[in-house]
């Protein structure tokens, strides 16, 4: 049997691969030949090489995914710049018909209106004509009863006036009239050119949606195994948490600094006597605790400090409870996503929407449309709500009512 210090002199790269391919007790059962020990060389450097392949691998897979996870979020920029201008056009649409709508019901009005005055004028003609069996110029000639003359006179002249602001009143609203078909005609042809814009946005939209679903498909399979998502996941959620701390750190010193404004006030009034008006702090009265409508309709998923909504994709998204909006833009992992504030330490957070309706600083009414939803493409897709308090996730279902 080799003496311990035989078997130190062996070669190193021998001894690992020995322990690498389970040959360590042959080695020190008996000394190996030279072509043994080049093959097992050769094994070690075979196992190197490929665990430099593999590395590789990983290296180029991770920038791969970093280059699609960049290019999703100019994609879903893109994507929410073309549902909002759809969302636009859609409302101008709406406006325009509603105001052709208003207009024909108008046009309506006015042809039924000038039916009756020109009934009205024909009657008025009529009765003039038997009244004076003709001209006045005939009551004065062949009537010897003054009285009579007299009378016809009046009622001729009462006639006279009517008919002609008949005729006044009939000429004005045929010029009206006349506008107003001008108008329909002016507001057809621009409610037809909002349509042809918007299907010229919707055909974009569709062109967007697909390419960020290729995107997503792509970065998806960039992930060889559950071992990977899940590493992805904890990275998205930490890039959420940090995203979290730096928005409360700058809520906390614009409280801080709203209240030293206060006490300079409060002094400055106690100096002077003048009354100081009131200072808003935050969004103090904001309050989300109790029974908090769901912000979409949909099957709902736990995914990760939240939950996942499978709303249809274009369906509106609507906020919780008032807020102020702190965050609106792009997160990997999260979309699209807006965060609003609500005061008390208290968030909600809306990821994975198609557009965003509003921008920072923006305030927002409890059941307001903040954003609109993108259309599932996989498991882990739909509208991501969470809350948190202080900074920490709470969980939502708790807090949301129980009716949806």
């Amino acid at each position: 049997m080799p003496s311990p210090a035989r078997f130190l002199r062996l070669p190193a790269c021998l001894v690992i691969a020995a322990v690498l391919f389970g040959a360590a007790p042959a080695l020190i059962a008996s000394p190996q030949s030279s072509t043994e020990q080049a093959a097992a060389r050769k094994k070690l450097a075979d196992v190197h090489s490929r665990m430099q392949a593999l590395a590789k691998q990983q290296s180029e897979t991770a920038a791969r995914r970093e280059q699609l996870n960049a290019e999703l979020a100019k994609q879903a920029t893109a994507l929410a710049v073309a549902a909002r201008a759809l969302r636009q056009t859609e409302a101008e649409q709406a406006a325009k018909q509603q105001q052709l709508d208003d207009l024909q019901q108008q046009r309506s009005a006015l042809q039924e209106k000038l039916a009756g005055q020109r009934a009205a004028i024909a009657a008025l003609l009529r009765a003039t004509y038997t009244l004076g069996r003709g001209s006045d110029l005939r009551l004065l000639l062949g009537d010897e009863d003054v009285g009579r003359i007299s009378r016809a006179l009046v009622y001729s002249t009462y006639f006279q006036r009517d008919r002609v602001e008949r005729v006044r009143l009939l000429m004005t609203d045929l010029a009206r009239l006349q506008e107003v078909e001008t108008t329909i005609t002016a507001e057809q042809q621009a409610l037809q050119a909002v349509r042809e814009k918007r299907e010229e946005q919707a055909q974009t939209l569709k062109k967007q949606r697909a390419a960020q679903q290729k995107l997503a498909r792509e970065a998806d399979a960039t992930y060889q195994d559950q071992a990977q998502r899940l590493a992805a996941l904890k990275e998205n959620a930490q890039a959420l948490n940090a995203l979290v701390d730096k928005l409360q750190k700058a809520i906390d010193e614009a409280a801080r600094k709203a209240r030293q404004a206060a006490a300079r006030e409060a002094a400055k009034q106690k100096r002077t006597g003048r009354k100081a008006p009131p200072v808003e702090v935050g969004n103090a009265g904001a309050n989300i605790r109790g029974n908090l409508p769901w912000p979409a309709a949909g099957d709902v998923h736990s995914y990760g400090n939240g939950v996942l909504i499978r709303a249809s994709g274009g369906s509106e998204i609507h906020a919780v409870a008032r807020g102020r909006v702190i965050y609106a833009g792009f997160l990997r992992g999260y979309g699209m996503l807006l965060i609003l504030n609500h005061g008390d330490g208290w968030m909600s957070m809306y990821g994975n929407n198609e557009t965003l309706l509003h921008g920072v600083g923006d305030a927002i009414e409890a059941g307001q449309a903040i954003g609109t939803a993108s259309a599932p493409t996989g498991v882990n897709t739909g509208v991501y709500f969470e809350l948190r308090h202080n900074s920490q996730p709470v969980d939502p279902r708790s807090w949301l009512s129980k009716h949806r």
